[in-house]
């Protein structure tokens, strides 16, 4: 990237940075903690590590379909009477010298194998092996606690339970696990100009997409939703649906209302109950961001454009909420690709998030490339892309050139 701003004159604007650090001081995790069934903790939030209490595998066992060996009976003849036929589940007896068991995946190997043959390797006839390709010591067994040994801790606290994770913890027979409680969490849309799908549209009046994106955003993190619905613009009303959001959640997000207009009550009904700064951050799109409590219950306030409320909910609800949930890393991962695209139009003062995807290139290498159009109302393009591109302040990017970008996998 290319500085095109030598010399400019430091912002007053926060950075995005000083910004998400002033909302994770207050982000504060949730002390109340829930016993979970195992197959209901999908996504849900460890409360304390987790320790094993038995081995993995519980005992030696094969890795394949073949027969149980020794070794040294090998070293003299590769013909071995077949005894004992081991599977899944089943337990054999010792391994007497000059025999082979028929052994299956997964079953225990018996006392005295140490190793197994692969079928394939073998020409089986008249209850007897004849080993083709003699193995390497210890060859096809999986050793008792391979992979967990008891006493090991699997997971600790803090962690989101993905699929894999539900399984790691399932291997070692844990039924019920310690979670913390979901997060409650309130909205509620405010305007006389906006109504819902499947309404015919006056003059003047627009469909309420932000509540669908914001709902969607905030039930993909794994909370639990209050959707108190669509709020007239009179102050007495607002006031009342903010203490019905405060009396009944952990955090109030909204999107809108938080200006200085006339019909903007959000911020004189929050400040009514509580208190509300307004930051002026450095980031395009969705410099206004609101932050404060009503009734002593966490609000936020995010712009009202659809792609600024996008964009500023991954940026800085979605880490606080993660922190609130007791998730210690809440940090997004970017990687960096290839520009296939020229930014020649920096904001000096404010650091842009591209709306972008990834793409290929005629040899086959993974690009980026941005929506042609980036304004804030602008939602098509959020659906276009499948990731955001980071733009520093006063920076332009030139096709070649290698840029930051977070997929949208990272975000919700």
């Amino acid at each position: 990237m290319n500085d095109t701003m030598n010399g400019m004159k430091k912002s007053n604007l926060l950075s995005v940075e000083e910004a998400l650090g002033l909302l994770l001081e207050q982000a504060k995790p949730l002390n109340d903690i829930e016993l979970v069934a195992t197959e209901s903790a999908l996504w849900r939030v460890l409360a304390a590590p987790q320790i094993s209490t038995v081995d993995v595998p519980p005992l030696d066992n094969s890795a394949m379909d073949g027969y149980a060996v020794r070794m040294t009976d090998l070293s003299t003849s590769t013909r071995l009477r077949v005894t004992q036929r081991i599977p899944a589940g089943c337990v054999g007896h010792i391994l007497e010298a000059g025999t082979a068991a028929r052994i299956f995946t997964g079953a225990p190997v018996p006392p005295h194998c140490d190793a197994v043959v692969m079928q394939e390797n073998c020409t089986a006839e008249n209850g007897e092996i004849i080993v083709n390709k003699a193995p390497k010591a210890g060859e096809n067994i999986r050793r008792a606690g391979e992979d967990i040994q008891s006493g090991a801790e699997l997971l600790a606290a803090g962690i989101k339970l993905r699929p894999q994770e539900m399984g790691l913890l399932a291997s070692v027979g844990l039924a019920h696990l310690p979670v913390y409680r979901k997060l409650r969490v309130a909205t509620f849309f405010t305007g006389d100009e906006i109504i819902m799908p499947g309404q015919a549209l006056q003059p003047g009046q627009i469909y309420n997409s932000n509540r669908f994106v914001l709902t969607g955003l905030l039930k993909s993190l794994g909370c639990e939703v209050v959707d108190l619905g669509i709020v007239p613009d009179d102050l007495t009303t607002t006031i009342e649906i903010l203490r019905q959001a405060a009396a009944c959640s952990d955090l109030i997000v909204t999107s809108g209302g938080v200006s200085v207009g006339e019909e903007d009550h959000v911020k004189a009904a929050v400040e009514h109950s509580g208190k509300l700064d307004l930051w002026r951050i450095a980031i395009k799109p969705g410099k206004p961001l609101a932050f404060g409590s009503a009734a002593g219950t966490a609000f936020i306030g995010l712009p009202g454009n659809p792609v600024s409320a996008f964009v500023t909910f991954c940026l800085f609800v979605r880490p606080f909420i993660l922190r609130r949930q007791g998730i210690v890393n809440v940090v997004s991962t970017h990687y960096p690709l290839h520009a296939d695209f020229d930014w020649n139009k920096p904001d000096s003062k404010r650091r842009e998030f591209l709306r972008a995807r990834m793409a290929f290139s005629e040899d086959g290498s993974p690009v980026a490339q941005i929506y042609p159009f980036q304004g804030s109302g602008v939602l098509t393009s959020c659906t276009w892309s499948d990731g955001l591109i980071e733009v520093a302040e006063g920076m332009t990017v030139q096709r070649g050139e290698t840029v930051k970008f977070t997929p949208f996998t990272e975000l919700f």
